[in-house]
């Protein structure tokens, strides 16, 4: 999607973040995926500052505010949805590995 469309501007993003430096994941979202990234990466993100830099292994848009919050909240429960979406993106996340 291009994301300079004025849909893609309206997304709100959950994303799955991998440390380099010891292999962890984050998940959040936000709506700038790009911005919030960056963010992570230079350190301004207390939860995440002692774990970068962080590659983007994942990511999903929803139109609504409220869908992406709860799917984010779902996720980091780390249960069953957790669990499936690792077995979804078993080989992306292998392959990033395997770029490391």
């Amino acid at each position: 999607m291009n994301p300079e469309s004025s849909l893609y501007s309206q997304m709100h993003h959950v994303y799955l973040l991998r440390s380099q430096k010891d292999k962890i994941y984050y998940i959040g979202y936000a709506d700038d995926l790009d911005w919030r990234l960056k963010e992570h990466n230079k350190g301004k993100v207390s939860h995440t500052s002692k774990h970068k830099p962080w590659d983007l292994v994942y990511y999903e848009g929803y139109l609504s505010l409220q869908d992406a919050q709860k799917r984010e909240k779902a996720l980091k429960r780390f249960g069953k949805a957790y669990k499936i979406l690792k077995l979804r993106i078993k080989d992306s996340l292998n392959e990033k590995e395997g770029a490391v």
